[in-house]
């Protein structure tokens, strides 16, 4: 079978602030056929996942392109690919069939061509809505999950600053947090990003950072006693102001540094002797670190879920179109909660 395809790709290498203009929808002919033992899965993309990290992926050069596999570097013109969650249309393997709700690494389009070797794996909803395994059942989740306990290492009582509080993966550390029963406080950039923190997902106490002229200040104001577990999605002057005020054999769990992807001359510069003297472990870590961890995250999150007892913030976008501009808003602070973009009906 031939289908008409749309996709989004970027015209060039971006290296700052990315722009409407860096993109474009491209069009293309997909053929699939099957009984060629090829073992491909055509797929129509419903919900695609986006996700800041992809910036590095568009840049000229990134350290983060030769790293790991799922960073490499996106070529202009081509599609780019991203987690989602689709439907079969064809399937060349015995174990999908056309129908099929799935999971996987999908793309910024409307179908995807899923070739033997990628993730792909048959998705059961378990009764929660679809966008919930894009994101708090997906990466995002297991991000959190994995950096909280595994590089943070909490103990009940102890005292947790996150950073990008009302973001995809930080939402989802506090609420973790809490249920574990730890001190929380997180950061936002707008009022209802804080009311929200404090209202809905439980945080002890919040602020907005873009109201504070000191966070060195503002941090002593709001962790007296000092900081025991940073969770870190931003970089920059919060990482400094965070070690300034941590307590001694403190964890920093580097997730992000969301401030440093649009500035190349933007470096945190923590103070080592703060680090050295008060044994601070500065920890970066990517989700793909912990897949061994899925299925206790999985049925722990599920479960939080079903019982009400965490809440997962989804921000939707609607059609192809929208995929751009929806990017573009993640170095905004535009979204609550995990971006994603439907790209087709259920």
């Amino acid at each position: 079978m031939e289908l008409k395809n749309r996709f989004v790709s970027i015209k060039a290498a971006i290296d700052g602030t990315p722009l409407d203009s860096d993109f474009e929808i491209k069009t293309e002919t997909l053929s699939f056929s099957i009984g060629v033992g090829t073992k491909q899965v055509l797929v129509q993309n419903l919900y695609v996942s986006i996700d800041p990290y992809q910036l590095n992926r568009m840049k000229t050069r990134s350290s983060s392109q030769t790293a790991i596999s799922f960073a490499s570097a996106i070529i202009p013109g081509e599609a780019i690919d991203t987690y989602g969650v689709g439907r079969v249309v064809e399937s060349e393997k015995p174990d999908f069939q056309k129908g099929d709700l799935v999971a996987g690494l999908l793309s910024w389009g409307e179908y995807t061509v899923v070739k033997e070797g990628s993730i792909l794996n048959k998705l059961d909803p378990m009764g929660l809505p679809l966008p919930h395994h894009v994101g708090t059942l997906g990466f995002s989740g297991l991000s959190a999950y994995g950096g909280f306990f595994e590089v943070c290492k909490p103990k009940k009582g102890e005292t947790v600053f996150v950073s990008a509080a009302s973001g995809s993966v930080g939402s989802l550390v506090g609420q973790y947090a809490k249920l574990f029963g730890c001190y929380v406080v997180g950061c936002a950039g707008s009022q209802k990003k804080v009311d929200l923190l404090k209202e809905e997902l439980g945080f002890d106490d919040a602020f907005n950072y873009k109201e504070e002229t000191d966070l060195n200040s503002a941090l002593k104001r709001y962790f007296p006693d000092g900081i025991d577990i940073y969770f870190d999605n931003v970089g920059g002057e919060m990482l400094e102001a965070a070690v300034v005020n941590m307590n001694t054999f403190g964890r920093v769990a580097v997730c992000g540094v969301i401030s440093e992807y649009i500035d190349n001359g933007k470096r945190a510069a923590p103070n080592m002797l703060d680090v050295v003297y008060k044994r601070i472990t500065i920890e970066g870590f990517l989700a793909n670190d912990y897949i061994k961890l899925y299925a206790d995250f999985f049925s722990t999150t599920m479960e939080h879920l079903r019982t009400g007892k965490m809440k997962a913030l989804t921000d939707i976008s609607y059609g192809l179109e929208s995929v751009p501009s929806a990017f573009i808003g993640l170095f905004r602070g535009d979204n609550v909660g995990k971006k994603i973009v439907q790209i087709a009906d259920e």
